[in-house]
């Protein structure tokens, strides 16, 4: 490529019949000028392409590595997410097992409970059926002394006899009525 200096420099010979010559100065002058700013122009265009083609570069490796972190990210993301996932269902199997203990000890003290309570039915029926037989029983026993009595004319002397009879029944009855009352204690009565 021709410089502007070349063109400046350039002296051509002369000859008798030529171009007058302060015409083909000037005009070189203009070419020259002309031709110097397109060669500045040019080398300012070619540092600039040379400038944004840096830019190029560095902007092409700034996606490389941004989609390589893209990249990455994803990875991770996916297994923290998958990470995340398997803790969920840990954390639901324990509590589902937790849930299933809890509902058994619930079940099983319900059974137990019930069972302490038929028991307790039979306890108490049991109790029932004994006293009312006791209380038939003295009754019975109370219909046969005063019978006794009243078939006996008994006399003044015989007085002292019906006492120790009454109190020997009154001694029985505090003892079965203590025996009474113990069985009701037991049963938390």
């Amino acid at each position: 490529m021709i410089t502007p200096l070349e063109i400046q420099n350039k002296e051509f010979k002369k000859s008798f019949r030529g171009y007058k010559e302060s015409e083909v100065d000037q005009f070189l002058d203009d070419i020259v000028e002309d031709y110097e700013k397109l060669y500045k122009e040019n080398i300012e265009l070619k540092d600039k392409i040379l400038l944004l083609n840096e830019k190029i570069k560095q902007y092409t490796n700034l996606e490389e590595t941004l989609k390589e972190t893209l990249i990455v990210a994803q990875s991770t993301a996916d297994e923290v997410i998958s990470s995340a996932r398997q803790k969920a269902d840990i954390i639901i199997q324990d509590a589902e097992r937790t849930a299933k203990k809890i509902v058994d000890a619930a079940n099983e003290e319900v059974r137990n409970i019930r069972k302490e309570y038929e028991y307790l039915k039979k306890e108490i029926f049991i109790f029932k059926t004994r006293y009312k037989s006791f209380i038939e029983a003295q009754l019975l026993t109370l219909d046969e002394f005063y019978s006794e009595i009243e078939s006996q004319d008994m006399n003044f002397g015989d007085q002292k006899a019906l006492e120790e009879y009454i109190m020997e029944e009154s001694k029985e009855i505090e003892e079965v009525s203590m025996e009474i009352e113990e069985k009701v204690d037991d049963l938390g009565a």
